[in-house]
């Protein structure tokens, strides 16, 4: 088994998932990177993480699909050497008014909470028994809609508030050999909202600091929670340049 610290990013090819790959690459970590469609853009990021010198993974896995999560999960620790770190950043949503509930089908309840939810617990699942060996921690990416109810649609929005109860759920579990913690960001000026500029417009009128969070924003945040502080578990950091508070 590997000394070398390892870490497991879903959603990695792009946005929070790349920067934060990045991120702990520069630390020295080896790097699993996790993709379901974006794979040039995947592949640019295992390119990019191996400049920096460490080992690293490319995984193409849905996290919805629990067969595929575990077989990831299994090459982490066959190829890489354990499992240290897992950030559950894999998301996604459909963009639907609150106001139209009719449009809320239950193919679009299923969609969203196969991966922001279930597909988090899945990839939780499979890891714990090698973050326990490794005393090692989870973050998970939520969001403030999540507590405020807002976003781009109310699935979305209790995805990510069942996925802040689930962090609080699992470091309970698994203290005190894996904590588990969260960052809930505000918008992101990402791919994620490129279509959607009068969401962050919005969101920016009721936002103190007057900017939109940026990838490396998220990442900061994530790197501190995961080897930044060893007394922190079953928290929820809001990054949203005080929107919400």
């Amino acid at each position: 088994m590997s000394s070398r610290p390892v870490a497991l990013v879903t959603g990695s090819a792009t946005g929070v998932g790349r920067a934060t790959a990045l991120r702990f690459a520069r630390r020295g970590f080896a790097v699993a990177i996790n993709y379901s469609r974006s794979q040039a853009e995947a592949e640019q990021t295992l390119h990019d993480v191996e400049q920096l010198g460490v080992p690293a993974i490319l995984v193409r896995a849905n996290v919805a699909a629990d067969s595929e999560v575990r077989t990831m999960v299994e090459r982490c620790r066959c190829e890489l050497g354990g499992l240290d770190v897992l950030v559950n950043n894999a998301g996604t949503t459909h963009f639907i008014p609150h106001t139209d509930l009719e449009a809320v089908t239950a193919e679009v309840w299923h969609d969203i909470l196969q991966v922001n939810l279930i597909g988090a617990f899945q990839c939780a699942r499979a890891a714990m028994p090698w973050l326990k060996e490794r005393r090692g921690c989870i973050v998970n990416v939520t969001s403030v809609a999540g507590l405020a109810g807002s976003g781009s649609s109310i699935p979305y929005a209790a995805s990510k508030a069942a996925l802040n109860c689930l962090t609080l759920s699992l470091a309970k579990a698994f203290a005190p050999e894996v904590r588990v913690n969260a960052v809930a960001p505000g918008p992101i000026l990402s791919r994620w909202l490129a279509d959607h500029p009068e969401m962050i417009e919005a969101a920016l009128k009721f936002t103190p600091l007057r900017r939109a969070s940026t990838t490396d924003d998220i990442a900061d945040v994530i790197e501190f929670l995961a080897c930044g502080t060893t007394m922190m578990t079953g928290q929820v950091l809001v990054v949203d340049g005080g929107r919400t508070m």
